[in-house]
């Protein structure tokens, strides 16, 4: 098999206009023989961005040279959809996909696309407002996987069951950052075959990536010298490029000495997992046809706030309370880790992106009119979550919405509407309680238990569950945070063998997480059937 040729020291030499034409062709020639190879499918992914825009468009024109006897094997074409995408590359990526399918069909060439989404329980607003995620962070990156990497290996899995194999094509490049191109290198070192690489993550399959030695310069001399195959407007895409530069430069590309402007990126209009969206931020500054975007901006400012422990539990999501040392600056402290967002925040957050949603639609140009910030299956799942997981039968998710919309939720999701109790007994329930948050979640928590149990033949488990509930819920802030700091102590002294310490510790009310069959620790069930000759021990 033919290989192109790369050029030596590629970091530091940069190939001139006629050289790169010369490699292109080249880079043509390996595609149509690697396609040729064997009957394995590609699935190429496509981001809609400069560097996967250049990938398919170097795949399109090589299968477009072949003959139609040998055009025979699928190339799929993926792109995943996130649901919290910049509206306008995400517009830009959608009409992008219906051209390419056109095009494919009229010029009978094998490409078959695939737009791709995360399944609705695990998308962001289920995590953050359902589950009440706190935004993304370097240690608590939990949106990747859910939003990118998931639906993609799902088909990607999909592929390989049915074929045995899959080649993934990807516009990966070196030149994109030093811990790129490292990784890359690694890769290349445990090659079996020529060009391609393979998949850490998906057995089965290799990694194709054509463009992984170019220069961002090459890439958009490419994209601007080369005529687009399925008719899509690369200058348009130069142009959206251009607008999310933060100084609305962006030179003509015309040789290897003319600078581009194609460093911006593009991504979650969400994501925290970067100190500002320059892009979003960039657009809005040099196109007052994109100020209605401004809303999205102010709310994922919001959603970048550090410090909301005010907003959060002071239990981690099961209901324990995990402790660990914060650093200040007289010191450390030691403290809960904070938790998921309490019932009035998550409720304030899908309160303020329904708003943003109303806004956005009444300002946002014609063709942008109907977009949609959350989706309705989105919000039956956090529903449920509300109603079923958390046990807020006050079901305010209906009531929020009309309030925000002027319209009547519709729940999608059989039987969505029935509730243990209605809004006015949750009403009587907090008056009973006083106040008292901890009183109110341990009564509801209580009354589901019961209600999950009592259409059971056999009521097997009832009395831990309902242990359960006491364990996690029966104590306030103070109380359950001491008891943590207790228990911590105690494992301390456990593990550095202070006698004393533990003899100290054990005389106070420090209760045994996972006690053993023995133990005489008073529990719903010991109680139920404790012998009539055996005292229970208060």
């Amino acid at each position: 098999m033919t290989t192109a040729q790369q050029p030596e020291n590629k970091g530091q030499q940069t190939r001139t206009v006629a050289e790169l034409v010369d490699y292109i062709q080249a880079l043509i020639t390996e595609i149509q023989e690697l396609y040729c190879l064997d009957e394995i499918p590609w699935v190429v992914g496509y981001s809609g961005g400069k560097d996967s825009t250049a990938t398919l468009q170097l795949i399109w024109n090589a299968i477009a040279a072949l003959p139609a006897e040998k055009r025979i094997k699928t190339i799929y074409v993926i792109t995943t959809d996130t649901l919290v995408e910049n509206p306008i590359v995400a517009a830009w990526v959608r009409n992008s996909l219906k051209q390419m399918k056109s095009e494919a069909e009229s010029q009978g060439l094998p490409f078959e696309t695939h737009l791709l989404q995360p399944e609705f329980k695990e998308t962001f607003w289920v995590g953050l407002i359902g589950k009440g995620y706190p935004a993304p962070r370097g240690k608590f990156r939990w949106c990747t996987e859910r939003l990118k990497i998931n639906p993609s290996n799902r088909f990607i899995r999909d592929v390989i069951r049915a074929s045995g194999e899959a080649i993934v094509v990807l516009g990966t490049r070196k030149a994109e950052s030093t811990k790129r191109a490292s990784r890359m290198k690694k890769l290349e070192a445990q090659r079996v075959r020529d060009r391609l690489s393979p998949n850490m993550n998906l057995p089965n399959s290799l990694v194709y990536s054509p463009i992984e030695d170019w220069q961002n310069d090459e890439v958009w001399i490419y994209l601007m010298q080369w005529e687009n195959p399925w008719k899509y407007s690369n200058k348009d895409l130069f142009a959206i490029y251009r607008g999310a530069s933060a100084d609305n430069e962006c030179p003509l590309v015309v040789d290897t000495t003319t600078p581009s402007c194609g460093a911006s990126r593009f991504g979650c209009w969400v994501c925290t997992l970067v100190s500002q969206d320059k892009s979003l931020t960039a657009m809005i500054q040099n196109d007052e046809d994109k100020e209605w975007m401004q809303p999205l901006l102010d709310f994922r400012k919001e959603l970048d706030t550090e410090e909301t422990r005010d907003r959060r539990d002071f239990r981690r999501r099961r209901g324990n309370v995990q402790l660990y040392e914060r650093i200040l600056e007289d010191g450390t402290s030691i403290e809960p880790i904070p938790g998921p967002f309490i019932k009035e925040a998550r409720e304030d957050w899908l309160r303020k992106l329904l708003t943003v949603e109303k806004q956005i639609r009444q300002t946002a140009p014609e063709n942008m009119r109907d977009i949609t910030l959350i989706t309705i299956e989105e919000l039956s799942e956090i529903r449920r979550i509300w109603l079923e997981e958390r046990h807020e039968f006050d079901d305010t998710l209906p009531r929020i919405y009309q309030e925000v919309t002027g319209e009547e939720f519709k729940d999608p999701r059989p039987g969505a509407d029935y509730s243990l109790i209605g809004r006015d007994e949750w009403i009587v329930l907090e008056e009973i309680c006083e106040g008292d948050a901890m009183h109110l979640e341990l009564m509801a928590n209580l009354l589901d238990t019961e209600h999950q149990f009592r259409k059971k033949t056999r009521r097997t488990g009832i009395y831990d569950t309902l242990e359960k509930c006491f364990n996690t819920s029966s104590r306030s802030p103070e109380a359950a945070i001491k008891n943590a700091r207790l228990k911590r102590e105690l494992n301390e002294a456990v593990s550095q063998g202070d006698v004393a310490k533990v003899k100290q510790l054990t005389l106070g009310d420090v209760p045994n997480e996972e006690p053993a069959e023995e133990s005489k620790q008073v529990t719903w069930a010991n109680i139920k059937f404790a012998k009539k000759s055996e005292p229970i021990i208060e």
